[in-house]
């Protein structure tokens, strides 16, 4: 550097560099004259340069680096020192000399700088062949064999005995010769021992072998009777013929001279040969489960490989979910291969869920065509399936619904499908490879002389990409986190068309209100038409089908001969849409007056009414109602077009003297306008008053409220004394983060966080009437048009100046009374609740609260000026004991609500006959049963842990563990008893159907054909539908994923429906969310209700609890219509959320793998649900708080998972760690530029596979054994970052969907407990889902687990379950008084 001015003594410095490192790479073994050019170098550096030298060597020989760190790190050195970056710096140095010589030092100075900073990103050094890392301390060299043959040689060895010294055998490669080897090594040109599998070969990269060599037939690996061989190869090929009838891959490779099966390797290149096996089985395994079990997901094929134990003799002693990431792209290989080899109308295993996850999850390429495809595993073709459902056993009805009324649209979707060609993906190397020729799809194509009918593609280009996208699009994922949307609001003109007719009236008017003169009867074309007949409407637009109604009325004003129709809607404008009987119409409250020469004619429209044996199965034989002549039509049901609700046409009879005005729509449309105004009643004259006048009663929303009784407001309506810090929605980010320690973190850009409740609202306002008034207007009289309410204010634990953590200790309906009093107006109430000073109650708190749901208490007053809780006022008390409302005087109708609770006393509801089919371990049964709605005599389970488990839990059921199909094909076969002589339900025996049919059969499809059809037909939805037909119970419940009512553009629900309606069923459908219903958990499902004729159709339950509001969207969109559940309250509640916290805190730690399935408490509740679930009964014994045993590499990244709320995998440091099994991690290497992310704020790569820079990826890319799964940076940029996984709960938060098996890296990654190291345990998982502490579960951990992973959670079933009863109830009170009435006319008579 003395002399940088000289432009020829830089270049020749550099050149003696480049020679010094030439020689140390070539590993020469004259190192000490390397070292004495070293020295001589040393003399031209500057002293911090000759000082970092010193200590770098001084760091290789006390072994701190190795020896490739080392030359790496001098070369990087030498090179700033002589400014040798790309080539260029001599001459700008030059010139830096020239012009700013009295600045050098500086010059130099920034020089330095800015290759320090280039230095720092530069990836480590990669062997150009092998394209392993130079430093990487695993990197080991072949050690020689000088003594060997060469490849020819050897193979004239006699000891081979195949081949004489003629050669010209080698000529031919058909002529090859088949030998074995054993102690074998293999290895690059220069010496590296690497792996063969890793793509290296299709590069051309030269890789060589040394080995023994032994004669075809020789089995015994031992090294006697061999001949030593070196440097074989290149190897031109690699293959795997099979399994050598065991569990062992037979490999092979191919050089210029010959074939060789490998049996044993040499010593040194054991564990790299072991990883190749270890793939090769994995592929096995994967193909061999997956085409037994289509429908699993990727948490279950885990299961599978975790608890698989390897064969003998193989390398490795266990598989893990690394195991299986590591070797994705190969699996995905195997699984196309295989897919390829199979019947073209087989659907493929690359599509299964399961598959999908794994492709995404580890960035698999689809589609490559390897240069050498003799590598694919050849697999049995039958593989025996494990065994399932039987085909759908059916009634004669559904059968017909599924098979005879939509073959024509399925027919045409069929040719709509030939007419559309399939597209391919157009990339990948299936799609650019030819058409083979050889397949049976090519052999039938007109080019290669077939007759082209199949037009089936290729069987070598069946694009993977296309078929694995059009199973994704079909997944109609709907997020948890969307905000809800407003529905638009749906236009419902119709806009008609006017005709020329002939008009003349019959008879006189009948009567006259004003300018109207109404008539019984007119003519019309010389078509007598009388008050309640049906007409048709044209439309303007000539493609819509004929507008129906109803003559409500028929008169004469000024503006000419009009009628009031009240409309129909066709099938079609229902939810049912396409699929609806084109002869079937619904009424609807939409009515209105219009001129008579709209009418073009008319119709006959019959009422069909339930046969009078409907409940042993009618007549309903056929599926046509009646005959299509063009006029005739008929309607069973009115429906709600907002809710999509099939209800028995309700009963209103018009009055003598309104017989001719009378339109029953009107009278709805008018009492639910009236419903929605508020009125007062009964005035109470009250001197002090001159500004307003008090009531005694007022009616909204048709209840009747008091003075005295508690209401809900929300929590707008009014705010309390005490100021609270609300909840400051802080970012978590942090701001300074040591980027090199943790290369993932800047992945967190949003500050949302999965599982918070941040958002969640405060449940509603409660408050106790004290005045009902109006206004007085300046004329003294009273403005009735707005009413007021005086209300004293309740406060809830967490409004006080305790705070959130007063709530979690207190009963969830525990209030404080306060004299706070607070004016709002009667519009903003949102229902009534009951609350009790509890000194005055007749019964214990907690026999009292468990009532029914709007129940609350108070023991004390809260005073919000000197923050204490004093005794309550007497008018407090004594005004509840008042209201207590025992149905006396006019506070009767008022109590009539909160007394439907206490009804069971009086009226005793029966509790219906069910028989629960899909039961799993009994969730849904479980929540009925705690209604008091249900027994539960029958369950139907095919799995057996969860059967067993339905047993444990229900005694006096008879659980079958068969297949539907079967029983029902027994029972309508008139049998008694199965073949274990249990007996089963005979006709008019079950009164309440429930159950959750699984869809897997057909959700992966992504539309109806012919044969995918075929396979709907076939599926459990359509059993389930037919036990519904031929039992015709009361109630019917179908409970599914959310998704149920999407897929296939909603036909599945569409169908499931259009079967219920055409059994004469009152049915309606809805999405909720069990988080609303007391868990902390995010879990939508579908719910389909029906009732029989006679019935009651009950509605969804109103929420019970506030929720977060991103989880909460339940509206449904159905043909481009905006479906609502009939829920009033919205998100709102009448309790705050219940979160991690209140679910699980009180259960005692453990640890991974913690396997005691009977352990004690260590504690109280802490929590009012912690009280619930456990019992009212003392349980000293706390069962299945186990958890699943993770690998150490899990555990490892667990326990460095860090506590703070939202922490997930890209807090993970990046660190080798000693691991429980004694091996240690390495260090996630960032080797390539990011396109998207640029490099890190040090300017460090942040890319680990050639594919973030736009190439194609690398498999040599890939690495293992690291702390941050080299999977997610990968493939993070196109999947959220991979937020959630190896996530921690939060204890203020809520569980994701609780799973059938919690893996931090499936689909629901927030699995990890929020403090301990380990995943959720079983009974967490339970309780998450609302089982009581209980309840018990069979079978081992992951039984346990999918059995409450598969369940209905009992509080959402329990809470559907209380709207059952209040049907049955309601129906008992009309019954009571029909009966009462008839009495009284009998009296009269007599």
């Amino acid at each position: 550097l003395r002399y940088r001015s000289s432009p020829v003594i830089v270049s020749r410095l550099a050149s003696y560099v480049v020679l010094v490192f030439l020689t140390i790479f070539s590993k020469m073994p004259f190192q000490d004259h390397v070292k004495e050019k070293l020295k001589l170098v040393q003399d031209f550096l500057h002293v911090e340069a000759q000082d970092q030298l010193t200590s770098l060597e001084e760091k290789m020989k006390s072994s701190e680096i190795s020896k490739e760190v080392y030359i790496s790190k001098v070369k990087a050195l030498l090179g700033k020192e002589l400014c040798l970056e790309n080539g260029s710096h001599g001459d700008s140095v030059e010139q830096n000399g020239k012009t700013n010589g009295s600045h050098k030092d500086k010059v130099s100075e920034d020089v330095t700088m800015d290759v320090q900073e280039e230095e720092e990103a530069t990836p480590p050094p990669k062997c150009t062949d092998c394209k392993q890392y130079l430093d990487d301390s695993d990197l080991k060299f072949f050690q020689g064999d000088p003594d060997n043959l060469d490849e020819p040689e050897m193979l004239t060895d006699e000891r081979l005995s195949l081949f004489d010294s003629n050669e010209d055998g080698f000529e031919s490669y058909e002529d090859l010769p088949q030998h074995k080897i054993t102690n074998f090594s293999v290895y690059d040109k220069r010496g590296h021992l690497c792996p063969f599998d890793s793509g290296l070969i299709e590069k051309n990269v030269e890789l060589y072998f040394s080995c023994v060599v032994k004669p075809i037939y020789d089995d015994n690996p031992c090294l006697d009777g061999g001949v030593p061989a070196k440097k074989l190869g290149p190897i031109n090929a690699w293959w795997i013929t099979g399994f050598d009838g065991g569990e062992r891959a037979l490999i092979g490779f191919t050089t210029a001279f010959a074939d060789y099966i490998l049996m044993h390797s040499s010593e040194e290149y054991a564990p790299i040969f072991a990883v190749m096996q270890e793939k090769i089985y994995m592929s096995k395994i994967v193909v061999e489960f997956l085409q037994k079990n289509p429908d699993a997901s990727y948490e279950d094929l885990l299961n599978k490989i975790e608890t698989t134990v390897p064969p003998a003799g193989l390398n490795f002693n266990c598989f893990t979910e690394d195991t299986l990431l590591r070797h994705a792209q190969f699996v995905v290989e195997q699984v196309e291969s295989y897919d390829e080899a199979g019947d073209s109308d087989e659907q493929p295993i690359i599509v299964t869920p399961c598959m999908r996850d794994l492709i995404k999850l580890a960035g698999v390429t689809l589609g490559k065509r390897r240069a050498a495809r003799r590598q694919a595993i050849r697999h049995p073709t039958k593989i025996e399936k494990d065994k399932g459902p039987t085909k759908a056993t059916t009634t004669t009805l559904v059968y017909q619904i599924f098979d005879t009324f939509f073959s024509d649209q399925i027919e045409q979707s069929d040719k709509d499908a030939a007419g559309a060609k399939r597209q391919r993906c157009g990339v990948c190397e299936v799609c650019q490879s030819p058409d083979c020729g050889k397949c049976p799809a090519c052999k039938d194509m007109i080019k290669f002389g077939g007759g082209g009918k199949s037009k089936q593609a290729c069987k070598q280009r069946r694009c993977p990409n296309l078929a694995v996208k059009e199973a994704e699009d079909d997944e109609i994922v709907v997020e948890e986190d969307v905000p809800v949307e407003k529905a638009k609001k749906v236009s419902h003109a119709k806009r008609k068309k006017q005709t020329q007719c002939k008009l003349s009236w019959i008879g006189e008017p009948v009567k006259t209100e004003g300018k109207k003169q109404y008539y019984k009867k007119v003519c019309v074309n010389d078509e007598v038409l009388e008050l309640g007949d049906c007409v048709s409407v044209s439309s303007e637009d000539p493609t819509l089908p004929l507008y129906l109604a109803r003559i409500s009325s028929l008169w004469e004003d000024n503006n000419g001969k009009m009628f009031h129709a009240h409309w129909f809607h066709r099938g079609t404008q229902t939810v049912l849409g396409e699929s609806s009987d084109p002869l079937e119409l619904v009424m609807v409250d939409e009515c209105e007056d219009m001129l008579l020469n709209y009418v073009q004619g008319k119709v006959n429209v019959m009422y069909k009414a339930p046969a009078d044996d409907w409940f042993m199965g009618g007549m309903d034989l056929e599926i046509k109602v009646i005959e299509d002549d063009g006029k005739s039509f008929f309607y069973q049901f009115w429906y709600d077009t907002d809710y999509a609700r099939f209800e028995t046409p309700p009963k209103t009879t018009s009055s003598e003297d309104c017989k001719f005005t009378f339109c029953c729509s009107c009278i709805r449309t008018k009492e639910k306008e009236e419903r929605e105004r508020a009125c007062a009643f009964e005035p109470i004259k009250d001197k002090d008053h001159d500004s307003k006048a008090l009531y005694a009663l007022a009616c909204f929303k048709g209840e009747q409220f008091k003075v005295g009784d508690s209401v809900y407001l929300h929590p707008d309506s009014f705010n309390f004394s005490v100021k609270l810090v609300s909840p400051v929605k802080r970012s978590h980010r942090k701001e300074d983060v040591d980027e090199d320690l943790y290369p993932e973190y800047y992945r967190k850009s949003s500050d949302y966080i999965k599982g918070s409740n941040l958002d969640a609202p405060e449940p509603f306002r409660i408050g106790r009437i004290k005045e009902i008034f109006c206004h007085k207007r300046s004329n003294g009289k009273p403005d009735s048009s707005e009413v007021k309410l005086r209300l004293y204010k309740f406060y809830r634990p967490e409004n006080t100046h305790k705070g959130v953590k007063a709530s979690y200790h207190t009963d969830i309906n525990q209030l404080y009374w306060s004299e706070e009093e607070v004016t709002v107006s009667m519009t903003e109430l949102l229902g009534r609740c009951q609350v009790e000073y509890a000194e005055d109650l007749n019964e214990s708190v907690l026999d009292y609260s468990s009532g029914g749901p709007d129940r609350f208490y108070f023991l004390e007053a809260y005073n919000a000026k000197s923050k204490s809780f004093e005794d309550p006022p007497n008018h407090a008390r004594s005004v509840v004991r008042k209201g207590k409302g025992k149905g006396k005087g006019k506070a009767a109708a008022a109590q009539e609500p909160q007394d439907s609770q206490n009804e069971p006393q009086n009226l005793k509801v029966p509790k219906y006959r069910t028989l629960d089919v899909f039961s799993g371990c009994g969730g849904l049964s479980e929540g009925f049963h705690q209604a008091g709605m249900t027994e539960t005599l029958w369950a139907i389970e095919m799995w057996e842990p969860a059967a067993q488990a339905f047993r444990l839990n229900n005694p006096g059921t008879t659980v079958f563990t068969e297949d539907c199909n079967v029983l029902l094909k027994l029972v309508m076969s008139g049998e008694k008893t199965n073949s274990l002589g249990q007996k089963l339900p005979q006709k008019g025996d079950v009164e309440m159907l429930c159950g959750g049919p699984p869809c897997q059969g057909f959700s992966g499809m992504n539309r109806f054909n012919s044969r995918t059809y075929s396979k709907f037909k076939n599926s459990l939805v359509v059993s389930y539908l037919s036990y519904c037909d031929y039992y015709r119970p009361k109630f019917f419940l179908l409970e599914n994923v959310r998704n149920f009512v999407s897929f296939k553009s909603s036909m599945v629900l569409k169908l499931t429906l259009r079967c219920l309606v055409r059994m004469g069923y009152q049915c309606t459908f809805g999405v909720l969310q069990a988080g609303q219903y007391g868990v902390a958990q995010t879990r939508r499902r579908a719910i389909i209700l029906a009732a029989a004729p006679g019935e009651k159709l009950p509605r969804y339950p109103e929420p019970l609890h506030v929720f977060a509001p991103r989880a909460c969207s339940l509206n449904v969109v159905v043909d481009e219509r905006r479906y609502v559940s009939n829920v009033t309250r919205g998100n709102g509640g009448i309790y705050r959320t219940i979160t991690v916290r209140d679910t699980m805190s009180d259960l005692p730690e453990i640890r991974n793998g913690a396997a005691g399935l009977e352990i004690s408490y260590n504690g109280e509740p802490q929590s009012w649900f912690q009280r619930q679930i456990r019992g009212t009964q003392y349980q000293p014994i706390l069962r299945d708080h186990i958890c699943k045993d993770m690998s150490a590499l899990v555990e490892g990244r667990m326990r460095h998972i860090p506590l703070a709320p939202g922490s997930d995998w890209r807090d993970l440091p990046n660190l080798e760690v000693r691991l429980k099994d004694g091996t240690m991690t390495k260090k996630l290497r960032f080797s390539h530029p990011d396109k998207k992310n640029g490099r890190s704020s040090t300017g460090a790569l942040r890319g680990v596979c050639t594919c973030s820079g736009g190439s194609p990826c690398d498999p040599a890319d890939r690495q293992f054994n690291t702390l941050i799964p080299w999977c997610l940076p990968h493939t993070g940029n196109r999947h959220n970052h991979w937020a959630g996984l190896y996530g921690r709960l939060e204890w203020d938060g809520f569980f994701s969907t609780t799973v059938t098996n919690p893996e931090p890296m499936g689909k629901q990654g927030r699995v990890l407990h929020p403090e301990q190291h380990r995943v959720v345990s079983v009974r967490e998982c339970a309780r998450s889902q609302g089982f009581p502490d209980t309840y018990r579960f069979f079978g081992n951990t992951l039984d346990k687990h999918r059995q409450i992973g598969n369940a209905v959670p009992p509080p959402l079933s329990r809470a559907i379950g209380m709207e059952l009863k209040k049907c049955v109830i309601k129906r008992m009170k009309e019954e009571q008084a029909s009966e009462t009435v008839k009495q009284e006319k009998m009296e009269v008579s007599d």
